[in-house]
């Protein structure tokens, strides 16, 4: 009986390794077949002459064809190869879709995306792009669409998910998705909606002090308050289920929308020729939000970064020129209060069909300034508020940027930018002359006398609408500055007597400064110094708020070790410093402990993603330790003062670090606590475990942090995540262009498991570079893979 037992065991066991290698291997079969064909040759329908795709060890391709209809099409097919789940993603997104992916919990969001309108914008601007754009377009679909005809394996997260075969991919697909990052990039409105909800709890004065113009802003902003609603439960909900990029695209992380780029003149570099650099700050996702290619056929020379789902490169440079972009926060958003059932309105219909097959009905009323957001936006309590958005006109940005990648010159490229249109960024340019300059892009309106874009307003007549737009040679402007170089991050472009009102709200001027005295400092350039600056984690706030965190007596032996660590700090973010780990938790504890007694829990929270220029106003408050904003409401005993509050956050980051990194604040460097996290969407966010460790890439231990050049900022939700930041960076050198560098911020590819999905954190993390392959000469030595597209 017992030899009987152990055969039958032996005979179980070996059935349970059969089933578990079977399993195994068809795992490794499924995801595998989805990888894309590096090597040797594809016949695909649509082609006139064969292409070729050169990729490097890094799995970059760069593309040669013989004409720009095949060029553009085997662009298509290599973003489908290597990011068909996020372009399909993202489609569905701008679409307001992802009921059909996800079910009706994601109704909410599918409401707000509809109420946007971003698809029916996209169709106007098909309509008035020039047809060498329709075509560019229309050949980057026929390319997507030939890969989803010839490839019959689709991306793990389709079977994950019970997602259908993606349709065919069209040219408003592009579109939309370039509005939809245009959006991202442009959320006024929810600076608005701060105010009001603000202006409801601590008044028109308290807006003021709590949202003040960015430093420098001579305007005093007046304060014009519906009655203030909020936020539904209904939407947050929906919000935490979608993951961040929703979150931060939909209503959240306004906060921390950036980016940095600069660009140096020949008479202050090494080689005499310019320098430019960029490093833009988004989501960290996984995959990264940017595609690295080289296009080469026809007008087209050019290396640098796309987004998967829309042609053409971005940023980058060709043969002449070089670019680099950030967000110019420009305010091109209102919100009007309307009339219910007012002249000139209508009603869309937009039914919304979930996974089950169920549709859903949903109507969206459009008024003369655009959608009524309320119901969407989950905007409870609050009257009919109708979106003014430029992007939700007609436009041409696709045909600016088929210019920007083609300009010879300064003239063609600010020609090229005068036909952007949203979203507002600041363009740093250099070109082999040796020229720098700068060009402020996209439409802002001019307001009606009195309206400042603040808060929403009564719609009333013609006399309260948008009286144009900023001439486009009115934007600001500047080529080859007798300083020398060019700096913007997301800081205020104009002097306080430039004619228009531009923004209120730009990011803290903080990294501009650093940066500026960097290169100040750094009379002759060299790719290293850029590298450097890049790579900075000094912190500009840290110096003017440190000194009142030192001045604190302990109250116990852990809080002196703590501001011991403190004193010995050197204002770097980096991984290995307990000083800025204790800093930080402290400004962070400084603010809620401020703040938070006067605006309750639920509208801190809010108030921290939203509001920016917090860290300045706080600063300029310090200097008062008797001001009221110090005194805790909540108490009756005393007034309390700025010293006291000090005090009350050292505590209060004491006890919050002591449990998660020990009780030696020497063992609490900020890589243990700061980490960045590359979310998959949406199962990195999911909630369940297995999927987040294999779908999200890291956590990685990372210095930086909102404030400092190297940027990663933690969420709300979790404030030691790091989950937006330097998303990929650049460097361009003017003298050869083949020193020029780069680094993407995960690889090339969202193919779980492959070997291109998340080769490029290491370089990332460590502030290491690649070379940037240009010059067929350098792709050629490089080339690790050769694939030819040909016609079948």
């Amino acid at each position: 009986m017992r030899n009987r037992l152990r055969r039958i065991l032996k005979l179980l066991l070996l059935t349970l390794a059969v089933i578990v290698v079977a399993l195994a291997a068809f795992g490794t079969w499924r995801v595998r077949r989805a990888w894309p064909q590096t090597t040797g040759k594809i016949a695909v329908q649509g082609l006139s002459a064969p292409v070729e795709v050169i990729r490097d060890r890094w799995g970059v391709p760069s593309l040669y064809a013989a004409n720009e209809n095949d060029l553009f099409f085997a662009q298509g097919y290599v973003h489908a190869q290597d990011r068909l789940w996020q372009m399909e993603f993202n489609r569905r997104l701008g679409a307001g879709e992802l009921s059909t992916l996800f079910g009706r919990a994601l109704l909410p969001t599918d409401r707000s995306l509809r109420v946007l309108g971003i698809r029916h914008a996209a169709e106007a601007d098909w309509q008035v792009l020039s047809p060498p754009t329709r075509a560019i377009l229309q050949a980057y679909a026929d390319g997507v669409n030939a890969f989803l005809d010839s490839h019959p394996g689709l991306p793990v997260e389709f079977s994950l998910i019970g997602a259908p075969r993606p349709a065919h991919w069209t040219p408003v697909d592009s579109i939309a998705w370039s509005k939809m990052i245009a959006f991202s990039l442009g959320q006024n409105q929810t600076q608005e909606l701060m105010r009001t909800r603000l202006a409801a709890k601590v008044g028109p004065e308290g807006v003021r002090q709590l949202m003040p113009p960015f430093p420098g802003q001579n305007r005093q902003p007046v304060i014009v308050a519906p009655e203030a609603g909020g936020y539904g439960a209904g939407r947050r909900a929906a919000l935490e289920a979608a993951g961040p990029l929703l979150a931060a695209v939909l209503t959240e992380g306004a906060v921390g929308v950036g980016s940095n780029n600069w660009v140096v003149h020949g008479s202050r570099t090494a080689t005499g020729k310019p320098l430019l650099a960029n490093d833009t700050h988004l989501e960290l996702d996984m995959p990264s939000v940017w595609y690295e290619n080289g296009l080469h056929a026809g007008r087209f020379d050019v290396a640098g970064f796309s987004f998967p789902g829309v042609p053409m490169v971005l940023i980058g440079h060709n043969a002449r020129i070089a670019w680099g972009i950030s967000s110019m926060c420009g305010d091109s958003q209102d919100l009007f209060v309307e009339t219910p059932g007012g002249p000139g309105s209508r009603i869309v219909h937009e039914p919304i069909r979930l996974k089950n097959g169920q549709t859903v009905p949903f109507d969206v009323v459009i008024t003369p300034h655009g959608p009524i957001v309320n119901e969407g936006f989950d905007l409870k309590g609050m009257p009919p508020l109708a979106l003014r958005w430029t992007a939700l006109d007609p436009g041409r940005t696709l045909d600016a940027l088929a210019g920007i990648d083609t300009a010879a010159d300064w003239p063609a490229f600010r020609q090229a930018l005068s036909l952007w249109e949203a979203p507002t960024l600041n363009f740093v340019y250099a070109d082999e002359a040796g020229n720098i300059g700068y060009q402020g892009a996209g439409k802002i309106p001019v307001r009606a006398p009195g309206q400042l874009g603040l808060a929403p307003v009564p719609a009333g007549g013609p006399e309260r609408d948008w009286k144009g737009y900023i001439p486009f040679d009115r934007m600001p402007s500047l080529l080859n500055p007798p300083a020398g170089f060019i700096v913007t991050a997301n800081n205020k472009v104009v002097t306080d007597d430039y004619p228009y009102l531009i923004s209120f709200d730009y990011a803290d001027p903080y990294r501009a400064q650093r940066i500026t005295e960097l290169l100040a400092a750094t009379p002759h350039a060299a790719l290293d110094d850029m590298r450097r600056i890049q790579a900075d984690v000094y912190s500009e706030p840290a110096a003017a708020l440190r000194p009142y965190l030192l001045a604190v007596q302990p109250a116990n032996p852990l809080q002196a070790q703590a501001l011991d660590q403190v004193r010995r700090w050197d204002l770097r973010f980096t991984p290995e410093s307990p000083g800025a780990t204790i800093y930080l938790a402290w400004s962070r504890a400084l603010i809620d402990d401020t703040y938070g007694d006067e605006l309750g829990d639920e509208l801190m929270n809010e108030f921290r993603g939203t509001a920016v220029n917090q860290l300045p106003r706080l600063v300029e408050m310090m200097a008062d330790p008797r001001n009221p904003w110090f005194d805790d409401k909540r108490t009756t005993a005393k007034v309390e003062t700025r010293d006291d509050v000090v005090r009350r956050a050292l505590a209060d980051a004491v006890d919050l670090l002591s449990p998660r990194l020990g009780n030696d604040p020497a063992k609490w460097q900020w890589g243990k606590l700061h980490k960045a996290v590359f979310v998959h969407r949406p199962l990195g966010n999911s909630g369940i475990g297995f999927l987040m460790k294999l779908f999200n890439g890291g956590p990685v231990p990372v210095g930086g942090e909102g404030a400092t050049v190297s940027s990663v900022a933690a969420n709300g939700r979790r404030p030691y995540i790091g989950q937006f930041g330097t998303s990929q960076r650049m460097i361009v050198d003017l003298a050869d262009l083949g020193r020029s560098l780069v680094v993407n911020g995960t690889g090339q590819t969202g193919q779980l498991f492959h070997r291109h999905r998340e080769d490029q954190i290491p370089l990332w993390r460590d502030h290491r570079y690649r070379p940037m392959l240009f010059a067929r000469e350098a792709v050629e030595k490089a080339a690790e893979d050769r694939l030819t597209l040909a016609p079948r």
